[in-house]
């Protein structure tokens, strides 16, 4: 077992909760597991403790060597001007939350200069290495760090969330703001399994006051912003059920964030095949072509990264995603980013078609002749080429655009690289046709 530990140090605490998640599935799916398995499993599960507290239990820690705020071993003490010392991070974010007093004494502080304390420093040095242990290292980044009191407040917002409506809503508007201003809240939701049922238990009623409504998803939207809650969000079939709900039924503000978290929880490969089947998408696009400002942008980002893999290019296609894109582009709304969402449906076969269908080809010669946008002239021209190398009855359009303006002549020659050979490429295609008679 000892061994097993080993060898899971320096593994990152996601990958050791996603270790864990497949081998407690695999264990309480199965009735002839292994022992090896289950071996596994505790040695994962004890390298997870290891991380959140490298103190053995049978290794009481001296009083002294804890910082007074985290209660934890210190891994960089220092002096405040009170005499009392801390651990840096700790204090530090104090002093920077514009506290001029001691945490302890409560004392004014007559300066806020941090004095290295190396007189403490060996000592804890001295006992880690005596019962083989290893020190943590300093916090990089004084916003990740998490106390005690952060605990407590989380927590104590948590407990109001299942009270009256009233107490509800403010709980929900405190954790909006706390979620968005403060990583270390964002830190911790990851440490409970009960932290989101909690947070989300109030969207179960019938009827949601509004602004509790978009405060809880704003909320969702701002704690997934963390790397190490979106697998677990995605995961999480009445988290993406409720954001789905805020898609459909939210104030605009509401269902415009609700795109947002959805997009960035997409940012996961696995979570995007989750979101897809999930029937996000066919909403998304329902946002899209509504109208709303606030929300287009958002819902467009979020189909975009969901059709980043294949399965779900089948289903954006299916949902009606061409006549919404072309409608908008049309009305020359957010052109270069639908376009982007464009060029990767126009690898589907049915995207292609209904594009024709649609009459695309005009507007995108259009896009080329008027845009100053190289990305967005790129992605109508390879557009445009997997259209004319599936139904040559388009190339006429396009003789006749080169006619008028030379549109693809003049791309073929001051466009991107890729943009040159897509544009040529075409342009090959119509010498090699001269006759575009067609005929039933």
């Amino acid at each position: 077992m000892a061994k097993r530990e080993q060898r899971l140090r320096g593994v990152s605490a996601s990958e050791l909760k996603e270790k864990l998640r497949e081998l407690v599935k695999s264990i309480v799916d199965s009735d002839d597991y292994t022992l090896e398995a289950a071996d596994e499993a505790i040695a994962t599960l004890s390298s997870l403790k290891h991380l959140k507290s490298p103190i053995p239990d049978d290794f009481p820690l001296p009083p002294q060597f804890r910082c007074p705020i985290s209660t934890q071993l210190m891994s960089d003490p220092v002096i405040l001007s009170t005499g009392q010392t801390y651990d840096r991070p700790f204090i530090q974010r104090w002093l920077n939350e514009g506290h001029r007093t001691c945490p302890q004494t409560q004392q004014v502080l007559s300066h806020t200069i941090l004095t290295p304390n190396y007189l403490v420093r060996d000592m804890i040095l001295l006992w880690c290495r005596d019962r083989g242990i290893d020190l943590p290292n300093p916090a990089k980044d004084l916003d990740e760090v998490v106390t005690n009191a952060d605990r407590n407040h989380l927590n104590s917002l948590l407990r109001k969330l299942q009270l009256s409506v009233p107490d509800q809503k403010e709980a929900a508007k405190e954790l909006r703001l706390l979620t968005k201003r403060m990583p270390s809240i964002r830190t911790l939701v990851g440490e409970s399994s009960d932290t989101i049922p909690l947070l989300l238990s109030p969207l179960a009623a019938a009827s949601t006051d509004p602004d509790l409504h978009e405060d809880l998803i704003t909320t969702v939207l701002n704690l997934s912003i963390h790397d190490d809650n979106k697998k677990s969000f995605a995961e999480d079939p009445a988290l993406i059920s409720l954001l789905i709900d805020a898609l459909k039924c939210g104030t605009i503000q509401t269902r415009s964030n609700a795109a947002a978290a959805i997009f960035t929880l997409s940012a996961i490969d696995s979570n995007k095949h989750i979101i897809g089947e999930s029937g996000a998408i066919k909403h998304l696009l329902e946002l899209l072509d509504e109208g709303q400002p606030l929300a287009m942008k958002d819902a467009a980002s979020a189909i975009f990264n969901l059709c980043l893999v294949h399965e779900n290019k089948g289903r954006t296609v299916r949902d009606g995603a061409v006549r919404v894109i072309l409608n908008k582009m049309m009305d020359h709304i957010l052109v270069d980013e639908l376009l982007a969402i464009l060029a990767l449906l126009s690898s589907h076969p049915k995207a292609v078609e209904e594009m024709g269908d649609f009459d695309a080809v005009p507007l995108l010669l259009g896009v080329i002749r008027e845009s100053t946008s190289e990305r967005s002239k790129e992605n109508c021209v390879a557009i445009l080429y997997t259209i004319c190398f599936s139904d040559r009855t388009k190339l006429k359009e396009i003789r006749e655009e080169e006619k008028a303006n030379g549109t693809l002549t003049k791309l073929g020659k001051c466009g991107t690289s890729r943009a040159k050979r897509k544009a040529n490429g075409i342009l090959e295609r119509l010498n090699r046709s001269p006759s575009l008679t067609h005929t039933a």
